[in-house]
């Protein structure tokens, strides 16, 4: 590593000061809160640990996981990204366009996943030129993505042809007839993007930015492009999962991946990933993620109405957000003898 890449030591290092005793990692509570869900829905509802639900289990948490492993990157950056839901849908409407066009299945799928990155772009290049937080920036791009959506699939149900083709065929497989293909992405990308963040520059920049913009920038880090770039993979993994929801379901409805944004935010902030950034955890977010889905799926095994299930979906939001700023309060207390920041 060169000289210019020193940085600021990261948000988070304060707790791992000698004389602290050890330190649990950050996916400790998200394991054993997964682990005693799990275990209590299994002794109230037997059925629940199936093998084959449990893997159904993973499947419908793959499309939203993986725009929270992209949400990690946004958020260990201290932004948010509120798009990333349109994204997914156009991308998925793009792509089952394109193949009704008489386009190739897989280049449409590609085009499909490079529209995705396309938009983060936007989103990036809108938020460093007009040094704007994400946040502002994506939530006014949200409303124009999702608007396309609607326009250019005039807000119908799109079915594309071909579902006996190759790429309907692989993205709804089931591997040993039981592990779902969107599943089996999702655990790889979470372990190849793990590796990502936490040991190689780019992660390193990531969370340096999220730690200390000001030092990171001092230190030689090019803060615009790494927020750039972080966008561009936030919008490429929704891309994936749009094209992904396409060729595993074979239709795509108007309001398909609309809470997916605000899903993948949650799934981060309980897998560890703060809002103060400077740190993310993935796996934690894919944990994150099946504790989410875990709940939902609760609520139908137990016939709760499912409209429900956009309330729930709230209170876990707001719950993260709580917990986030109690875990922030409790490390400030930590690493400051006692003292609490209120508004840090």
């Amino acid at each position: 590593m060169t000289k210019t890449d020193t940085a600021p030591p990261l948000a988070g290092s304060a707790n791992r000061q000698p004389g602290r005793g050890i330190r649990l990692p950050d996916e400790t509570g998200a394991v054993v809160a997964l682990a005693a869900l799990v275990g209590i829905l299994g002794w109230l509802r037997p059925s629940f640990l199936d093998p084959a639900n449990l893997w159904a289990l993973l499947g419908q948490a793959a499309l939203p996981g993986l725009l929270a492993i992209g949400m990690v990157f946004v958020l260990a950056m201290r932004e948010i990204d509120l798009s990333a839901g349109a994204v997914f849908h156009l991308a998925a409407v793009a792509t089952a366009l394109l193949i009704e066009a008489g386009f190739d299945p897989w280049l449409s799928a590609l085009a499909g996943i490079v529209l995705g990155a396309s938009l983060g772009l936007v989103n990036g290049v809108l938020a460093t030129t007009l040094r704007l937080p994400a946040l502002v920036v994506t939530s006014g791009t949200w409303w124009m993505i999702q608007g396309l959506s609607l326009v250019v699939g005039k807000g119908q149900t799109i079915t594309p042809p071909g579902a006996d083709g190759s790429l309907f065929t692989t993205l709804s497989a089931k591997a040993f007839a039981v592990v779902p293909a969107a599943g089996i992405v999702f655990i790889a990308l979470a372990l190849a993007m793990h590796i990502v963040l936490h040991r190689t520059r780019f992660g390193y920049r990531v969370q340096a930015v999220g730690s200390n913009p000001r030092a990171a920038a001092y230190a030689g880090i090019p803060t615009a492009r790494v927020r750039l770039l972080t966008l561009v993979l936030m919008g490429a993994m929704a891309g994936l999962a749009g094209v992904i929801h396409g060729g595993a379901d074979g239709a795509i409805a108007p309001g398909d991946g609309s809470a997916f944004g605000l899903l993948a935010i949650t799934a981060a902030l309980i897998g560890g990933t703060s809002l103060s950034g400077g740190h993310g955890s993935v796996i934690g977010a894919a944990i994150g993620i099946l504790i989410v889905q875990v709940i939902l799926s609760a609520m139908t095994l137990f016939g709760v109405d499912s409209a429900w299930s956009t309330f729930a979906t709230g209170a876990l939001t707001v719950l993260a957000l709580a917990l986030d700023r109690l875990v922030r309060l409790w490390r400030n207390r930590r690493v400051d003898g006692g003292q609490d920041h209120p508004f840090d």
